[in-house]
């Protein structure tokens, strides 16, 4: 199928994007990537009158580093990502992360933004984010505000984003020298949604963990962040007995829908496994 008809508007600046969606209303949607939008518009399932390209908006893009924090425009790709060094030494569980999505096409045009910022359950950068601890610069016609991910998905395909808001960017706190990473995830292809995946980043001392966050992504409505299950692995060495049970208070918190990657009970089961295999690759790597 094809989309039905819409008018088209490529602003240059974020002040001209986000007067455009406010002056439009419900029936204007802003296109970052296309990835998401598109293909539901090619299927009719969104019909959207206008449609206001971020692409031209060179304040939406870009990686830099203040101080502790790195800071990243929505418009950012995930082949940008990938190719950035700042990525690569400060949060490599992001370049790790970004490799696993889709296919090189895909990454040359989807950007960081699209992939948190449309509540897709399915998209891997939500959960991450929120283990990471990272907050979303949101833009619109009141002014900026600043929205914890942990805060800002309400329901599958809901956010905190309120009419004619933008996300312009997406702060992450370095986490410190010799932390270790990982992000497991299981698809039936190469370029498919995850039937269950895990992030884990985790500090260790004296061969115990010392700090722990784990995120889960598409095993619930939205991306969950286990607290319980990190917390059932600070202080352990990470034995057979305290993986077993943060898998389970993992599993404990999933809610996923059956569908073509398999029954509730199997990706529950398999989401609990990414968990195991994510804590242990990720001990692995601390210093």
């Amino acid at each position: 199928m094809i989309p039905g008809q819409f008018s088209y508007h490529r602003p240059g600046t974020l002040a001209d994007a986000v007067k455009l969606l406010a002056d439009l209303g419900d029936e204007a949607r802003p296109l970052a990537g296309g990835h998401s939008l598109i293909p539901t518009m090619k299927l009719r399932l969104a019909t959207p009158e206008h449609l206001v390209d971020l692409a031209g908006i060179g304040e939406l893009k870009g990686i830099r580093r203040d101080g502790g924090t790195v800071v990243i425009g929505a418009m950012t790709t995930q082949h940008e990502l990938l190719a950035s060094t700042d990525i690569a030494s400060a949060l490599p569980i992001l370049h790790e992360t970004a490799l696993l999505i889709a296919d090189p096409q895909v990454r040359y045009c989807g950007t960081l933004g699209g992939n948190v910022a449309n509540g897709d359950p399915g998209n891997d950068m939500p959960a991450l984010m929120m283990t990471l601890g990272a907050s979303y610069r949101l833009k619109g016609p009141g002014g900026d505000r600043d929205v914890a991910a942990r805060d800002f998905y309400q329901g599958a395909y809901f956010t905190a984003l309120e009419p004619g808001e933008i996300l312009a960017s997406v702060s992450i706190p370095v986490p410190p020298a010799g932390h270790g990473y990982a992000y497991e995830k299981l698809k039936r292809k190469v370029g498919d949604y995850a039937t269950a995946a895990a992030a884990v980043v985790l500090t260790m001392s004296g061969g115990k963990v010392a700090t722990c966050s784990i995120g889960l992504t598409n095993l619930s409505e939205t991306p969950l962040v286990a607290e319980a299950a990190a917390q059932a692995v600070i202080g352990s060495a990470l034995d057979a007995s305290a993986l077993k049970n943060a898998a389970a208070a993992a599993v404990a918190i999933m809610s996923p829908a059956g569908d073509g990657r398999g029954p509730a009970e199997y990706r529950k089961h398999v989401g609990g496994i990414m968990v195991e295999r994510a804590l242990k690759r990720a001990a692995a790597k601390a210093a």
